[in-house]
């Protein structure tokens, strides 16, 4: 079995989308989908600095466009059954609307348009209390876990390899600085917010408000919630996964477990990828892993994806979005601190 990763916020870099924009139809569609996500993805992607990137509402349809030039240049998503074990997919935190287009259930457009959504929300939510996150790299997790319920903290990404991540206010991280676990190191991550906590209710909330006019068509290929490592094929049920995602804990971790359980023998990450590349090779022994940095790794990606799942199931570059049918019948991160939204 193949697995197909997309990463979160944090993996994005400076000049990310450069070496893709001269690929076959990559410029056009990055423009198609500047006007949906209302960024010039190709100014933010090629040009813009580091500290513009990180601003969260630019950062997250930045790596969700740049995942999905990629997946569309391997001829993703694929036109095979949902129930085959050939292929899963899977996110982490902003990933997880990467993984939506590659089952097919929301469009690129769709996609792009959620995620902007998202990123704008998520903003101005961190702007209204001062909160942040801080990675915990080893100790004992479980006593690490009750060490941040006692200070009021949620370990919003439990990232598996000995790494979870602490969010919540600027007061209550300094207590965790002041008093950390036994046998941890702590670093303080340069982020916007407590992402994945409640203080993003009011983020979950605004893409709650428009997520009933999204028209989800069928699966695909099968997704992981970073809910609970569930397998999800049901369009509304992810569609209602990615709205409460927003504030609630990433168990990257349970996702691993569900890859290892599932038998998965190759993993292809997708850009800017290295992040989720990273901990897999540590939680995956035996596996194949393959992070697709540049249009360079583009070929050997390709021989993964005809050796698990055939090529005859793969889609077309488009020049134009595909069509689609919904359900009601209308055609229509290294380490992976950093990666938290």
């Amino acid at each position: 079995m193949l697995a197909i990763l997309a990463p979160g916020q944090g993996a994005q870099t400076p000049g990310q989308l450069r070496a893709w924009r001269g690929l076959p139809g990559a410029e056009e569609r990055l423009r198609w989908w500047s006007a949906a996500a209302g960024i010039d993805l190709l100014e933010v992607g090629c040009e813009a600095p580091a500290e513009t990137i990180r601003d969260t509402a630019i950062a997250q349809p930045l790596i969700v466009a740049s995942g999905l030039v990629a997946a569309e240049q391997l001829g993703l998503p694929v036109a095979a059954p949902v129930g085959t074990t050939s292929l899963v997919v899977a996110g982490h935190s902003v990933g997880e609307i990467t993984a939506a287009a590659l089952t097919g259930i929301l469009s690129a457009e769709e996609a792009l348009v959620l995620v902007a959504l998202r990123g704008r929300a998520m903003a101005e939510a961190s702007a209204r209390t001062a909160t942040g996150m801080t990675a915990i790299l080893g100790g004992e997790p479980e006593a690490v876990i009750v060490r941040l319920a006692e200070l009021g903290l949620t370990a919003a990404n439990r990232n598996g390899a000995g790494q979870i991540v602490a969010a919540g206010t600027m007061e209550d991280l300094a207590r965790l600085a002041a008093e950390p676990p036994a046998g941890v190191r702590l670093r303080s991550l340069s982020v916007a917010g407590a992402f994945h906590t409640h203080h993003m209710s009011s983020a979950r909330d605004a893409l709650g408000a428009v997520a009933g006019g999204i028209r989800p068509a069928l699966a695909r290929v099968a997704t992981l919630s970073n809910a609970d490592g569930t397998i999800v094929t049901d369009p509304a049920d992810l569609v209602s996964r990615l709205v409460a995602q927003v504030a609630a804990p990433v168990r990257w971790d349970l996702c691993l477990a569900k890859l290892r359980e599932l038998g998965v023998t190759a993993v292809i990450e997708l850009p800017p990828a290295g992040t989720l590349a990273g901990i897999a090779r540590r939680e995956l022994p035996g596996v194949k892993i393959l992070a697709v940095k540049s249009p360079d790794d583009l070929p050997a990606a390709r021989e993964l994806i005809t050796e698990h799942i055939g090529t005859d199931r793969l889609g077309q570059v488009p020049a134009t979005p595909a069509p689609r049918t919904p359900p009601d019948g209308r055609a229509g991160d290294s380490t992976l601190v950093g990666a938290q939204a």
